[in-house]
């Protein structure tokens, strides 16, 4: 898994047990480093055709020295594996229209001498759907409460959230994108510091002061007030979409009152958005995974908004919430070869159940 926050490479080890049976068995993250990670980023943003190939087979190598690496710590040979499930590195979301993601499945097969699945998304668009979020099904199956309602949100580069009624049951189940996670956070903090991938500790943030009136304007993105399902990419709150943020933040030298909107930014829109389409009634328990877990001060703002929510990390009850978008893909990679929907079409729009992936043989 690489996702929009571009951190790196998450590579799990899962063993399936059937529809409701997973358990993760290693895991690891290899991080991009500065001059990756910008590459990437160029040539998804301004990158030509031959970019967007070179990058393509780069990043299938990169996906297959990151499953060697994990096989060769837990000391598993490659032919006990049963199959690669790659999501890839999105370049394009476009959703209902059209969904691109890049990292070459015969590269891997290639090196990994493993089948594999790949391109999950192509398939829900084609059916009518947003081809996001895809989760929602692992969220469903796999991590909601046995006996009652419980959210499942992930602060990635984009912010998602799975409403779950009840363990192993699709029926009920709402999923959507709040907007955006730590993309636009990262972003922002880059352009006031470019020495700092990211709100180390969310320290600036935590020293600076909000732009409330800035902030009002933000969230009167039409975005914001669109009802699920619904998804969103950089494409709309990305690098573009940090710069004009920074641009119109009033007071002072605005850096670290930059970086607090922003983050400002992320918190009230997820609770915005299970607020106006969860369930209010009952128990509400929400589990937290993604790179926005790690930030204290995006937590502590989120719990605070979300007061009538009891806020725990995923890992609290599960495994390294890290980990959890790469299981949650090595299951639909399970499914796939099994025959099994791997969509929500409540969460996608989708027309109704499809199983997603294309197979490269081994």
């Amino acid at each position: 898994m690489s996702g929009t926050s571009l951190d790196g490479v998450d590579a799990a080890l899962v063993e399936i047990g059937g529809p409701d049976s997973v358990s993760l068995r290693a895991f690891c993250s290899i991080p991009y480093s500065d001059e990756q990670r910008a590459a990437i980023r160029e040539a998804i943003h301004s990158g030509t055709a031959r970019d967007l190939a070179l990058l393509h087979v780069g990043l299938g190598h990169r996906f297959a020295d990151a499953a060697l690496t994990l096989l060769d710590g837990a000391g598993v040979a490659a032919d006990e594996v049963g199959v690669v499930a790659s999501h890839g590195q999105t370049v394009w979301h476009e959703p209902g229209r059209a969904t691109l993601q890049l990292g070459d499945p015969a590269t891997i097969a290639e090196r990994v001498g493993v089948r594999v699945v790949s391109d999950f998304r192509s398939r829900d668009v084609a059916a009518g759907g947003q081809g996001a979020p895809l989760v929602p099904l692992a969220d469903a199956m796999l991590f909601g409460h046995p006996d009652r309602g419980r959210a499942l949100l992930n602060l990635g580069g984009m912010a998602n959230v799975t409403w779950v009624p009840r363990r192993g049951s699709l029926e009920g189940v709402v999923a959507f994108d709040t907007g955006p996670g730590v993309a636009v956070l990262d972003a922002v903090t880059r352009l006031v510091d470019p020495s700092s991938a990211f709100d180390e500790g969310g320290e600036r943030a935590a020293r600076g002061n909000a732009d409330a009136a800035l902030l009002g304007e933000l969230l009167a993105h039409a975005f914001f007030s669109e009802e699920p399902p619904k998804s969103t990419g950089r494409e709309t709150f990305g690098d573009a979409y940090a710069a004009d943020l920074v641009r119109r933040v009033q007071g002072g030298d605005g850096s670290d009152d930059c970086v607090a909107t922003a983050l400002e930014l992320t918190t009230c829109s997820v609770a915005l958005g299970l607020e106006r389409w969860l369930p209010q009634d009952g128990p509400r328990d929400v589990l937290v995974s993604g790179g926005g877990a790690r930030n204290p001060t995006l937590m502590r703002r989120l719990a605070a908004l979300l007061a009538g929510w009891d806020v725990r990390l995923f890992e609290e009850e599960f495994f390294d919430g890290d980990a959890k978008e790469a299981v949650a893909f090595a299951y639909l990679g399970w499914r796939a070869i099994e025959g099994l929907a791997g969509n929500v079409p409540s969460a996608t729009g989708a027309e109704g159940p499809r199983v997603l992936g294309s197979i490269t043989p081994a």
